[in-house]
């Protein structure tokens, strides 16, 4: 993996407690987990009809450095989107991450 290829850059984002109501009950938030580096190898965007109205899916695929413990439970946050992660696979022998996003919108 080239470092001139990585030339995006992504936020990997944790569901997490930030915190606790006055009445003890968690605050469930977005957190950074970690800021790196990606190169984009696909994007695409796909239009359809659904019962309620038009709707339409963007589909990135980012490849960057190994970074361990990132789930289909994070998310990415890229250029204003927040995309959820459907798939990660391994590149080597954790040499690089692969992570198939997708934005849904309504």
């Amino acid at each position: 993996m080239r470092a001139g290829k990585l030339d995006r850059v992504i936020t990997i984002q944790a569901y997490t407690r930030t915190g606790t109501t006055p009445g003890g009950a968690p605050i469930m938030d977005w957190a950074d987990l970690a800021t790196v580096r990606a190169q984009i190898i696909q994007a695409s965007t796909e239009e359809y009809q659904r019962a309620y109205g038009e709707g339409g899916n963007t589909a990135i695929i980012f490849r960057l450095r190994w970074l361990d413990g990132v789930t289909v439970e994070h998310r990415i946050a890229y250029d204003g989107k927040h995309l959820n992660i459907r798939e990660t696979k391994e590149i080597g022998r954790r040499k690089g991450l692969e992570l198939r996003c997708e934005e849904v919108r309504t």
